[in-house]
């Protein structure tokens, strides 16, 4: 049996990065690649998968992030997957170009709209991420958290030069609309 890796909020300026595994007891109609569903579709799916499969789903906060760097906290992410559910597969295929130097952990890019199992995980991933910027967001009405969960949309970037970066925001990601340097550059602790 295979478990499909994927995650949400690589790119995004605040929030979390959330990796998610899924290996599928039942089979699931309509299943797709999570940012070619709509939101409510995503959230039908979600049920349905979570009813349907055994699944691990790992948070990993913006400050650790900063800490530790987004490669090392994928990698970490993708190994308490491979831990939790190695019961329940013999393969582990992650959506990308790499394999983050897991040798048991295939990789193929677009899996997530092409192997069901990556599918369901990115569905998972997303929708959890994006409910707990949806929960958050109450608490940071400054960032508007609820319209673009994170990610660095004209009207985020402005609030930031307004109110500065919060507890939620990455500072290791620096933008270039704050004449912040070396633009996406992140550690990488391999």
């Amino acid at each position: 049996m295979l478990c499909g890796i994927d995650e949400a909020g690589r790119g995004p300026i605040a929030g979390p990065l959330v990796v998610a595994g899924v290996v599928l007891i039942n089979e699931i109609d309509g299943l797709n690649d999570s940012k070619q569903l709509s939101e409510k579709k995503r959230e039908l799916l979600f049920d349905k998968i979570i009813k349907n499969s055994n699944y691990h789903i790992v948070f990993t906060n913006a400050k650790t992030i900063d800490e530790k760097g987004l490669s090392f906290c994928l990698k970490n992410s993708i190994l308490e997957i491979i831990d939790n559910l190695k019961n329940f597969c013999d393969e582990f295929l992650m959506d990308g170009n790499t394999s983050f130097g897991i040798d048991i952990l295939t990789h193929k890019i677009k899996a997530d709209a092409t192997v069901k199992e990556v599918s369901a995980a990115s569905i998972l991933a997303k929708v959890s991420r994006d409910r707990y910027m949806n929960e958050i967001a109450s608490n940071y009405k400054e960032y508007e958290f609820q319209k673009h969960k994170g990610y660095g949309t004209k009207a985020h970037v402005e609030a930031i030069k307004k109110y500065g970066r919060s507890d939620e925001h990455r500072y290791s990601f620096k933008l270039k609309a704050l004449g912040e340097e070396n633009i996406g550059v992140q550690k990488s602790l391999f």
